[in-house]
C-alpha cells in the first residue's frame, strides 16, 4: 500500500477509535456503566480486576484496546507488511486518536465557557450588574472611566 493511502487510512482508522473511546469514557448515556466501573476499580481486592475496570474509565487506556481491535479488523499495517507493521500500526492509531479526544475535550471546554459567559451576561443585564466591592458604583467599574482616570 502506498504510504499516502497508509497516512490517510491511518487518520481515518483513529476516528471511530477516539469516538468509541471517548462516548464511553465521557459521555452521559453510559453514565451508569461507568460509574459502576469507577467503583469497582476502587474496591475490587484483586489488582487485575481494578486495572480491568480503570480502562473503561480513562479514555487514554480504552484506546489502545479499542485501537487493537480496529486495526485487528481492518488488517491495517503501517509501513511494514509483517507483525512489526501491526505493532506500529496499532500504536499510531492509539496517538492519533488522543489527538482527536484532546482536540474535542478542549472544544468542549470553550464551548462551555463561552456559554457560561453569555449567561453571566445574560444574568447582568436582567438584574442589572452588582457593584465588585461594597460601596462601588457600576460607574465606577467602568472601563472607559477607569482607562481615562490613568
Amino acid at each position: 500500500m502506498p504510504l499516502t493511502s497508509q497516512i490517510v487510512w491511518l487518520f481515518l482508522l483513529a476516528a471511530p477509535v477516539a469516538c468509541i473511546s471517548w462516548t464511553i469514557t465521557h459521555e452521559e448515556v453510559l453514565r451508569e456503566a461507568r460509574e459502576f466501573c469507577q467503583s469497582r476499580s476502587q474496591t475490587c481486592r484483586a489488582i487485575y480486576q481494578r486495572k480491568f475496570f480503570y480502562v473503561f474509565t480513562c479514555e487514554y487506556c480504552l484506546s489502545h484496546y479499542v485501537s487493537l481491535a480496529v486495526v485487528g479488523m481492518s488488517g491495517f499495517r503501517l509501513l511494514l507488511e509483517d507483525w512489526r507493521g501491526f505493532v506500529l500500526a496499532w500504536f499510531a492509531v492509539v496517538w492519533v486518536a488522543n489527538v482527536y479526544m484532546s482536540g474535542f475535550g478542549r472544544l468542549r471546554l470553550e464551548i462551555k465557557s463561552e456559554r457560561m459567559d453569555i449567561a453571566r451576561e445574560e444574568k447582568e443585564l436582567k438584574d442589572g450588574p452588582r457593584p465588585s466591592a461594597p460601596g462601588q458604583s457600576r460607574e465606577d467599574r467602568d472601563p472607559q472611566k477607569l482607562a481615562r482616570a490613568s
